[in-house]
Parts: C-alpha cells; structure tokens; sequence
C-alpha cells in the first residue's frame, strides 16, 4: 500500500484532505473544471471561487466550469456551514490554482528549453518571447490528470496585481433562474422517473396506527402504496397522480406527546446542561456566583426570539435511484459527504454503495427538509429497485417538518462605574442548533424516515457542542472589553419540537440580546451609547465599520407622515467573534394610531478582509439584512398541545417585496488582508438596530421578538 502524500503544514484544512491538484481542478478541452466539495445555494459562491482559480491560473473566469458537492468526484470538505466557504475552500483553492500554473509553466519550459521565469500567461496560453511560441494549458495537461501534490510552496500572487479578485463576478447560476431555465432539482427529472409523495402525521414522531389506502391505489397512474413501519409513500407514473392519491390516503396517527406551548418556562425549566463559556468557547469550569457587586449602575434584562422557520421559498425534494446495489441520491443539501454516511447507516448499505450529489433548490441558509427529503426518496428507492423516484415535499410538510430554528432566551446583566463597565453576565438558554445528520456508528439519527421505517434508528440526542462560538454560545462573548465576564450556556435538549442550524445559529438571539442592552446600559447611566461601543472596542477595524455606518445614518433625512414617529437604531458585531465585522444601521417609522413598525432605510458597513466578489459580498450583506429583518419584524412559529400552527405564508408570513426598506452598503476592502465569512454578518446586528430604533423612536424598549403591534402595547403597559 503507498504511503500518503506528504503535505505541508501550514496549508488550509481542505487542501490537508485532499491535497493532489487533480482533485481540485481538471483541464478540460476549451475549459478548466473547478471541483469543490462546498455548494451552491444562491450565496454566489460558484462566482467567487470562479474569480480566485482565474486569478491565479491566468485565465479568464469565462473558460471556468465549477462542479459542486460530490461524493464521487473532488474534494471532501465540511459542508457548507458557519460562513466558511472563502477562507476554506477558496484560500485552498486560490493554492491549488498556484500550484497548477507552476506546473503547467514547467512543463512548457521544458517544452521550450527556457527558463519558466521567462514566460507569461494569458487566458490560459503560454508564451515564450524569445522563440516567439506558444502552447496552451489544454495542450500541456495533455489527457492525464496533474496528479502532483499541493506543498504550499509556491508564491500567491501579490494583491496588486489582481486582474478579477475584486471586481464584480459574473453570476453563473443566475440566467437558468431568471429566464425559466431547469435552474432547481425539481427541473432535473429524466424522461422515466416516477413520482413520489410520503405522508406523515402532524409531528415528525407520531406512530401509525392504521392506514386505508383503498382510494388511493384507484388514482390513474398509480403504481404503488409504500407501507414500512411508520413512514408512508406513494408513487406515480406522474406528479398529479402521485399528489391525488397521497391526499385520498387515510391515516391513524398516534401523537407522540404534547408541545409545551410556554416557550420561556420550558427552556428555563429543562435545562439538561450548563457551561460555562470562557473567550467564547465552552469549559467545564466552574461557573461564579451571579451576584453583582452594589455600587455602580446595575442593568438587568431578559430577550427572547421565537421559533423561526427557514422560509424556503420553494419545498425540499430529491432524486434518488437503487440499482445494482447502488443508491445514486440528487439532493440540495448542505453536507453531500455527510449525508451520504447517514443514508448509508440508516439503510445498512457500505459508503461506497451511496453516492450523494448536490443540484440547487430555491432553498435557504441552515437546515430544512433537505436531507429528510433525500432520506425519504432513498427509502421509496430501495423498495422500487431500478426505478428513478422525484420526491418532492408539500408547503405544509415544509412548514410542519423541517427542524425549526430554535427559541431562545438571554438573561443579561450588567455593572458600570464611570463610565466603564466593570461586570458582564449572560446565561443563553436554548435547545440545539446542530441536528443535521451524520454518521453516528451508535445507530442513532436525525433523519426522519430512518426513524419511522420499520426497525427504526433511533433520535440522535443532542449534545452541548465545545467549538468556539458554536450554536447556543455563537456570539454569547461581547466583543467589547466589559470588565469580569460570566457567561453559560444552557442546553434543553427535550426534542418534542426538532430544531437544528439556522442563519447565524444562536448569534442572532445573542448579539441581538448584547447590543440591546449595549444601549441600555449608556442610556441607565446617561451616557451616549455611540460613545460607550467606541470606549469599550480596541479593535480599530471594529471601530471603523461602526464609525461609517454612524456617519451614513447620520446624514439620511427621513421623511415621515404626520401620524408617524421615526427613529434611527445602531448595532454592531463581529460574527463569531473572528469573522467578518459588520455594524447595521436603521431608520424606522412607527404608526402613532396602530403602532406598526416599517423599515424606510438601512446602511450596512462591513470588513470581511480581502473583497473577492464585490456585487456577491453586497449581496450576503444585504440579504442576511433582510432575512433577519423579516424575522425581527414578523416570523414566529404558533404553537399549540398537538404542535405548529404554522402550515403556509399566511400563518406563517414572512417580509414581502413592498415591506423592504431602501440599503445602502459599504465595503471596507482590505486587500492585504484574509477574508472573512460574510454570509451571516449582518443576521445578528440586524434585530438590535431595529430594536434600538424603535427606543429611538417611542421610548418603548423591545426585548421579545417580533416587534409586533401587539409587542410594542405590551412592553408599553409593563414599563
């Protein structure tokens, strides 16, 4: 057996996996096949991966093809999570571009007999001045792969020199989108594929107890009722088929349990595990007493989000096909390589029997359907062996049965003393944020259908996780210096209502709880809370971001009606501590008769270190805006006993076109420096600006979201 190849340390995580070029890019006739084991779901990362590889390769990003997310072929890597995918893989892949250009220069060198300092690039041909000769990659990649491994020894190109990073990418996935185009998974179904719906009860848990499918099985176009265990299906020779006869199929369904409808007590109440969380990551430690001392000017406050569902625009679906003793899966999930394990351990099938391979859906940031959705067509495939099965999943089973985004609570205290702020306690109460599927060895999961089939796996349950700044703790750490820190986070890991990862995960509820009480603080101690984030911030890129939002906000002139209260509202956050700086400010309108609150204008100023994509990086700042927004403003799962009464658009609304505000967005380029993950900046500062505008606005101070009507009577009676 060979030995592996031997790497260099100081290259990226991915390149440490995966670390032969031929992994990673591919010179193919007319074009370079860029392989990438993240994927594409509308953040633009396609564009941006595009712009490095052209970079470094000399070649123009038009001659590039990007394929993403396969278990068969390129790179493993982490999903596509936690705003990681342009310090993972585009700082892997910005090496492997270097590494093959110096190849390819060698080669052609050698070809020419001169020195390969002597030669340039463009577009992907090589020349030689003095022989007045040329030969392109195509020709000098010849038929075999550039099996050679990445050491991390050959230079990157300097920053100056940058023809494409920087500038606006051209979106690739963007034409099939906007002109009806087989853009979507869904579009993707071959000629003999056969239809398929499943049926479940109003809970991902409850048990079948008895089933009719008379009816169903008389639908034209029928082919099969699938019964195993719990989990139900039919298939169809075509969609109307397959839609009918699951709506003429009758269930018995015993629930499994009551929701606690008291979302608060609950999560206070079944505490499972308490850390104590030290620069941002979770310890065992010992956890201070909570007092305070009395001098000063003390501040307490509770803030509480809601549960929250990803609002995929579009259901979850899937494609999958069992033959030959293979399952071939198409699936947006976020993790291809992860979710080829867990389907493969739910079915009792080896790894190398799954091949998982992603295609787009109009889908989201976090967790949904989607890998249930490719669990369930998987199970429908492997009793239709040989047969291609489209799974799609309906609005309502999208609403009731993805993992929610979890409600939280952060309970916050604080002590100032001239000025200073001597004390910071936070204690985040919240269920998990990581329930997506993997591989256990134990036989337990979080994939639906693999817990319903007849001999079920069993739920996983859910752990406190240690990363640094991971779901419940993401953010919990202020960024600011505030003097004696106790922070913990609280774990509820009861599953009656399934949650898992989300935008920004629990940074949301966190930075919007801290910069919150930012500004209640300044304003308890009669101080500007402008002048407190700057005193408390050492970090001068910090300190820029917000000081140009400030200034932007500053000089915007609202326009109100007369029967309208304005407001300007500031918040700040690093994500995670580490990634990309952002500072969000508002201007909102309240309706002095009914108390409704509008967003008339927004400014983002943002530092993700080196730009890569401009128009893409706008566009994550601007659209984590909007999604936290809608969130901040609207969003909340209703429940009661029996579960969600959030089925469709209208019980569960989200922001429409005509409800978004006017943004203006301001890039802080640092072309000498990394760049940061930018995806998930804005989530967090976003509901806190809003909140401190509100204050700005009425003098009503928000601490439990939505910032409804109704929310801001309530917080206006108790004081």
């Amino acid at each position: 057996m060979s030995k592996p190849p031997v790497v260099s340390n100081n290259l990226p995580e991915a390149l440490v996996r995966n670390p032969r070029i031929s992994t990673w890019l591919r010179f193919e006739e007319h074009h370079v096949l860029l392989c990438t084991g993240k994927v594409e779901l509308g953040q633009g990362i396609t564009t941006a991966l595009d712009l490095i590889a052209a970079e470094e390769l000399d070649v123009d990003p038009g001659n590039i093809r990007v394929q993403t997310g396969r278990t068969t072929d390129g790179p493993r890597e982490f999903p596509t999570v936690g705003s990681m995918s342009i310090e993972g893989s585009g700082s892997a892949i910005r090496r492997v571009a270097a590494e093959a250009r110096a190849v390819l220069l060698s080669r052609a060198a050698a070809r020419f007999g001169v020195p390969a300092s002597t030669l340039t690039v463009d577009n992907g041909n090589v020349y030689n001045p003095a022989g007045n000769e040329q030969v392109s990659y195509f020709s000098l990649a010849g038929d075999d792969p550039i099996d050679e491994t990445v050491t991390g020894d050959v230079n990157l190109k300097a920053p100056a020199s940058y023809r494409h990073v920087g500038s606006r990418g051209v979106r690739r996935d963007l034409p099939a989108k906007l002109d009806g185009g087989r853009a979507f998974i869904q579009d993707m179904a071959p000629a003999d594929v056969r239809h398929a719906r499943v049926i479940r009860g109003k809970r991902s848990t409850d048990r079948l107890i008895s089933i009719d499918d008379s009816r169903a099985r008389l639908v034209p176009g029928i082919i099969d009722v699938i019964v195993d265990g719990s989990f139900v299906a039919v298939v169809a020779d075509d969609e109307h088929a397959a839609r009918v006869a699951a709506a003429r199929v009758r269930v018995t369904w015993e629930p499994d349990g009551t929701v606690d409808t008291d979302t608060i007590s609950f999560l206070r109440t079944k505490v499972s595990h308490t850390l104590l969380v030290e620069d941002g990551t979770p310890t065992d430690g010992e956890i201070p007493p909570a007092a305070l001392p009395e001098d000063g000017t003390l501040t307490r406050a509770t803030y509480t989000k809601p549960y929250h569902l990803h609002g995929a625009m579009a259901p979850s679906a899937a494609i999958a096909t069992w033959k030959d003793d293979h399952l071939m899966v198409i699936s947006h999930s976020q993790g291809p390589a992860l979710l080829r394990l867990a389907i493969a351990e739910a079915l009792d099938l080896e790894r190398r029997q799954v091949s998982v391979q992603h295609a787009e859906n109009a889908g989201c940031y976090g967790h949904n359907g989607a890998d249930d959705a490719a669990m369930d067509a998987s199970l429908i495939a492997w009793h239709r062996p040989g047969e291609t099965i489209l799974l799609k999943w309906e609005r309502e089973q999208e609403h009731l049965h993805e993992p929610f985004s979890t409600a939280m609570v952060v309970d916050l205290a604080g002590r100032m003393v001239d000025g200073r702020i001597t004390h910071w306690h936070a204690d985040v109460f919240s269920q998990t944020h990581n329930g997506r599927p993997f591989q256990t060895g134990d036989g337990k999961t979080t994939l639906l259908a693999a817990q319903q089939k007849s001999g079920p796996l069993e739920a996983r349950k859910p752990l406190p996780g240690l990363a640094p700044h991971g779901g419940i703790h993401r953010n919990a750490d202020p960024g600011y210096n505030v003097g004696r820190k106790r922070i913990t986070k609280n774990l509820v890991d009861d599953a009656t209502l399934r949650t898992s990862s989300t935008r920004a995960l629990g940074a949301f509820a966190n930075v919007f709880a801290i910069e919150s009480f930012m500004d209640e603080l300044a304003h308890a101690a009669g101080q500007d809370p402008l002048a407190v984030r700057l005193a408390h911030h050492p970090d001068p890129r910090a300190r820029a971001v917000i000081e140009v939002a400030v200034a932007k906000l500053t000089s915007y002139e609202v326009n109100i009606a007369d029967n309208q209260l304005a407001g300007k509202g500031l918040a700040y956050a690093r994500y995670k501590n580490a990634k990309c700086y952002a500072a969000v400010g508002v201007v909102v309108c309240v309706n002095e008769e009914t108390l409704d609150v509008t967003i008339e204008h927004a400014v983002i100023s943002a530092d993700a270190g080196q730009v890569i994509d401009s128009d893409g990086l706008t566009n994550q700042l601007e659209g984590g805006f909007i999604q936290a927004a809608s969130w901040t403003l609207i969003e909340a799962v209703h429940l009661d006993a029996s579960g969600s009464l959030s089925t469709d658009w209208d019980s569960y609304p989200i922001l429409r076109f005509d409800e978004i505000p006017t943004v203006e967005t301001h890039l802080i380029d640092q072309p000498l420096a990394p760049p940061l993950g930018a995806g998930e900046a804005t989530a967090g500062p976003t509901p806190a600006a809003i909140a401190n505008a509100v204050f700005n606005a009425t003098g009503i101070r928000i601490r439990n979201l939505p910032i409804t009507a109704d929310a801001l009577r309530e917080a206006a009676l108790s004081g």
